[in-house]
């Protein structure tokens, strides 16, 4: 018997939401540019076996993870054409493995590049590199003092490599008050370029863009865009999102009347009522002395703490929907529980619906709302969400 049945919530995640965002991103790119879906932090909380089948549905090619150990996951489960990159850790001897499975994998500091020679040799195959140079940012990639060495290593081993790509990241292209800074590292990348072209090193894609710079600086799109957040139906930070709506007519269609929202949310989260009770005026409510009820009151039980990825910083902040009703966390959030006031909600009882992300009619509770809330970002949120969440797939 599986013990995902005796989960304390579940997952799901929706098919039509993936391709409706597929589709918004791709509409936002210039002709030709490559769309990979990123798929570090398990899938941004969504996990990542059940976004690699949802992504090739919706024609997505080319998928990006952290670590080869997603990787791994990925190619478990992926279609043969598919690709896949990985962007950041590998030990020396995951390179072998990466190599002789034909994984695209990023270079950035010299004894990475010196062990996909030195295995590409071995077994006398292409390592598909990806090399990712310093603009800006100071976290990983060449700086200037070593393209000297790249740019020669490559020269002398062109029969071991494939130049798949030339890329970096930028500092923040999510807040204009990076503008800057972004705009110095578009420049740098591009001379950087320029470089490899006079060195006869030409890649076969050149990408730059997240979600946020793919939005805000379409110059950056290039060959390929690595997207992740927009992917799974959420905006990179609200600035982004006004910025969209600004260059689109303010959300509106000019006569007035809101336009849709471009993009949906893929996760839901659920879980169900453990226990109902009466509290009397002037008790407190759970840990401490954070809550103290100012009337008589009905409280809620939801097995869900912090444990199992309900933030501890949501305490008498949550918001979460119980019988089509938005209702709150009160008191202090628990490893494995939080209490929630049920009052004016009608006939609640053990075993009814609780909703920590999604919607029933017109309420809604999203992960952006837990932000706002706490002062976390959807990324921190969503990648926090436990793997063995049970997930499934809808329409």
């Amino acid at each position: 018997m599986s013990k995902n049945i005796f989960s304390t919530s579940n997952i799901t995640l929706s098919k039509s939401a993936v391709r409706q965002n597929v589709r918004f991103v791709k509409k936002q790119l210039a002709d030709n540019v490559l769309l990979s879906a990123v798929l570090k932090g398990n899938a941004y909380g969504h996990g990542i076996k059940e976004m690699v089948s949802l992504f090739e549905t919706a024609n997505v090619k080319h998928l990006s993870v952290f670590s080869t150990q997603e990787a791994a996951e990925v190619c478990e489960v992926k279609k043969k054409s598919t690709q896949v990159m990985i962007m950041g850790w590998m030990e020396d001897e995951e390179t072998e493995w990466a190599i002789e499975n034909e994984v695209e994998f990023y270079v950035f500091e010299m004894g990475r590049f010196e062990t996909a020679v030195h295995f590409a040799k071995k077994h006398k195959k292409k390592a598909k590199i990806h090399i990712e140079v310093e603009t800006g940012m100071n976290r990983t990639g060449f700086e200037d003092s070593h393209l000297k060495e790249v740019i020669e290593t490559m020269q002398a081993n062109q029969e071991f490599i494939d130049f798949v790509g030339l890329c970096t990241h930028y500092a923040g292209a999510e807040s204009i008050t990076n503008y800057l800074r972004v705009v110095d590292q578009i420049q740098k990348y591009n001379e950087i370029y320029e470089l490899f072209k006079e060195n006869n090193l030409v890649p076969k894609r050149r990408h730059t863009a997240c979600s946020a710079a793919a939005m805000s600086y379409p110059e950056t799109q290039m060959d390929m865009v690595r997207i992740g957040i927009l992917l799974y139906g959420f905006w990179p930070s609200q600035e982004t999102f006004i910025a969209y709506q600004k260059s689109n007519g303010h959300g509106h269609d000019g006569l007035n009347r809101r336009v849709k929202h471009p993009l949906k949310r893929v996760i839901s989260w659920r879980s169900k009522i453990m226990s109902v009770k009466e509290v009397p005026v002037g008790e407190f409510v759970g840990y401490g002395t954070s809550y103290q009820a100012a009337k008589k009151m009905k409280i809620a039980t939801v097995p869900v703490g912090y444990a199992y990825g309900f933030a501890r910083s949501l305490s008498n902040q949550g918001r979460l929907i119980v019988n089509g009703k938005r209702v709150a966390v009160i008191g202090t959030v628990n490893m494995n529980l939080m209490i929630i006031n049920v009052t004016e909600c009608k006939n609640v009882s053990k075993g009814d619906e609780v909703i920590m992300i999604g919607s029933n009619g017109k309420v809604n509770v999203s992960v952006a709302s837990f932000s706002e809330l706490s002062n976390q970002l959807n990324y921190e949120l969503l990648s926090r969400l436990p793997m063995d969440i049970p997930r499934r797939v809808v329409i």
